[in-house]
């Protein structure tokens, strides 16, 4: 009997032993994640950036008569891809509806929204989306015909107004005419393109949308003199491309991308000369061309990155006056030049 318990005694303590040597090893190696793959490899790995974007608004994002798509927006992209790729053309872009927009990016089918998107609380926290930065600072207005000799809210009482479903648009509009006690009637629509066709068919009594969106809307009317852009801000529209939340690094490419198209145009750097200002003795300027410093290798991309941006985009202010100055819908910049002339644009130092 007693060598039984010996026996009993022996074998418990070799299984404890047995246990005690690769119970912890498997139970580890169980309970260690499998390596999450970055959006930024992710991109490099497929071979080209996926942008969502607006597809029927002149001057930020639309498809021209080549069947391109063209813009603020766009271009902004193309840069993205160009940091990236070093080849601006490596890019898919995915027009989206307003409605479609947020859950485009929140499921992963695109990589980074650049769709004209006001940065708000909840988007960025309740909705799990990070801007990366404000490239474009507007703010929502109202839109009627100039006959109406309308020129506030007052003289709006009853009137039916158009605007986009699922957007700030569609609250600020409530809060406005709520706020002062005044009646209206709403008329949505999903797509831009069929709120501004609903109003200039005569559908609706006035449009509202950010005030950029209006001019270039308007732009595009058979009769744009016929209408006007009241003289009322409803709004702040700061508007920036995003990304959804989890990869702080492809949130940080596409952040420095924008800060250094607004950098080389606060250092005189554009796509002209930018191969002059390689020898360039200012630091800042070393910098941002990948002469000096590890910012490529920081972010994870080519020391270079700025270089293939600027020859194959530009700086902000090339991309503006392309599209939104006066060689495209004409919007004086306002709010949107750089810091030091009195605007709101400030690029973090580059460092």
């Amino acid at each position: 009997m007693r060598n039984k318990w010996y026996a009993f005694i022996l074998a418990a303590v070799a299984l404890a032993l047995i246990l005690g040597a690769c119970g912890p090893a498997e139970k580890e190696a169980k309970e260690q994640p499998a390596e999450k793959v970055s959006r930024l490899q992710l991109i490099k790995d497929r071979g080209k950036v996926i942008v969502g974007c607006n597809a029927e608004l002149p001057g930020f994002g639309y498809i021209n008569p080549s069947g391109e798509f063209e813009g603020f927006d766009v271009d902004f992209g193309k840069a993205i891809a160009a940091a990236v790729f070093g080849d601006a053309t490596k890019i898919e872009f995915r027009p989206l509806t307003a409605a479609e927009r947020l859950p485009a990016l929140q499921t992963g089918e695109i990589d980074v929204l650049l769709r004209n998107t006001t940065w708000t609380l909840t988007r960025d926290t309740a909705n799990e989306l990070d801007w990366a930065v404000v490239t474009f600072y507007d703010g929502q207005g109202m839109m009627v015909r100039k006959e109406t000799g309308w020129k506030s809210f007052q003289d709006m009482e009853g009137a039916t107004v158009a605007t986009t479903t699922g957007t700030t648009t569609e609250m600020n509009l409530a809060d406005s005419f709520r706020s002062r006690g005044i009646d209206y009637t709403p008329l949505l629509f999903e797509s831009t393109q069929d709120t501004n066709t609903a109003y200039e068919e005569g559908r609706a009594d006035a449009e509202t949308s950010d005030k950029s969106q209006l001019a270039a809307l308007r732009s595009a009317m058979a009769n744009p003199d016929e209408h006007v852009i009241l003289d009322l801000t409803m709004s702040k529209e700061p508007l920036g491309p995003l990304t959804a939340h989890g990869d702080n690094q492809w949130n940080d490419v596409v952040r420095w991308v924008c800060w250094g198209m607004m950098q080389a145009e606060e250092s005189g750097v554009n796509s002209k000369n930018v191969d002059q200002m390689l020898s360039s003795n200012d630091p800042t300027i070393r910098r941002l061309l990948g002469v000096e410093g590890e910012a490529g290798k920081n972010l994870g991309l080519p020391a270079d990155f700025m270089v293939k941006v600027l020859k194959q985009v530009g700086n902000y202010a090339e991309v503006y006056d392309r599209h939104l100055g006066p060689a495209g819908i004409n919007i004086p910049r306002g709010p949107n030049r750089l810091w030091k002339d009195g605007g709101l644009l400030y690029p973090m130092a580059w460092r």
